[in-house]
């Protein structure tokens, strides 16, 4: 642990660094955010530069469970400005296994206050935004556009393959993950960029029949499970609002718990998607209509 007078070698390192950082640009860090964000600040690929983009960025959280839970923590504790949750189920003493956002003392509480709550105790300056309701085909352009990027944790194909589309038709990048057991995959998704980036619906063109995959209450997950996915799912958010680092974009990543092993699985653009491809059969989100 470093002493105060480590601590106050690094503030004053990372407070020259912020100077030559910002010689060509307007940062300007308060002296509390500097000693914040001070390990993020001395990372040359960040920097007060890079802090400054995260503290004016916008990020939606779809699901405030098992995936969305640890994204949405590490999205605060790095600094993201603004982060919204939408979430419309209450928090359920089975959710606890898993879902690191809440809390026993909280059961019954909607789960997007229970993440506001959370949220405000690690990093009070963060502004986050409650959207207590389900995504739907009425509320989902309006809930992207205040938004700079979009992370999806929810647990049924019908919203994840809207949450694509949308994400699609409103330029946004989406990253997207999943798990199940013990396994678990990140993808990264901006096709509107063009050639080399594909889409969901270009490696799962139509949702799966119903009761073919199971949920996580039917098949069950490892707890931990959803650290590890739902962490991974912030570095990339994190990457892509700094532009660091190579974008997940184009690849498909598996995470096997059992067998502690990552496959990263290259995916190319399907030219015969059904949204991206060379003539696409959808074209809006009337598909969706419920």
């Amino acid at each position: 642990m470093p002493g105060a007078s480590d601590q106050l070698g690094l503030a004053q390192k990372t407070t020259n660094m912020q100077k030559n950082n910002s010689a060509s640009s307007s940062v300007r860090l308060t002296a509390p955010q500097i000693e914040r964000y001070a390990r993020h600040i001395v990372l040359p690929e960040v920097g007060g530069i890079g802090q400054t983009k995260l503290i004016n960025s916008k990020v939606l959280v779809v699901g405030a469970g098992g995936l969305g839970s640890p994204a949405v923590m590490y999205l605060a504790a790095a600094g993201v400005g603004k982060i919204g949750v939408v979430d419309d189920d209450i928090v359920d003493v089975s959710n606890l296994q898993r879902q690191i956002l809440h809390t026993t003392a909280r059961l019954g509480m909607p789960k997007v206050d229970s993440a506001k709550c959370s949220v405000k105790e690690l990093n009070p300056e963060i502004e986050i935004v409650p959207h207590s309701e389900r995504l739907n085909v009425q509320n989902v352009r309006q809930l992207l556009s205040s938004y700079d990027l979009v992370l999806d944790g929810s647990d049924n194909f019908s919203t994840r393959f809207l949450l694509n589309d949308a994400c699609y038709f409103s330029s946004k990048t989406l990253i997207s993950a999943a798990i199940l057991r013990f396994e678990g995959q990140v993808a990264t998704y901006k096709p509107y960029l063009g050639t080399g980036n594909p889409c969901y619906r270009c490696i799962f063109p139509a949702p799966p029949p119903t009761g073919l995959i199971p949920s996580c209450s039917e098949g069950g997950v490892f707890g931990a499970l959803g650290g590890v996915v739902g962490s991974t799912q912030s570095l990339e958010a994190l990457k892509e609002l700094l532009g660091i680092g190579n974008s997940l974009s184009g690849y498909l990543l598996i995470y096997d718990g059992l067998d502690t092993t990552w496959r990263k699985v290259r995916v190319k653009p399907d030219p015969n998607c059904p949204l991206c491809g060379k003539r696409p059969r959808i074209t809006d989100l009337s598909e969706h209509s419920e």
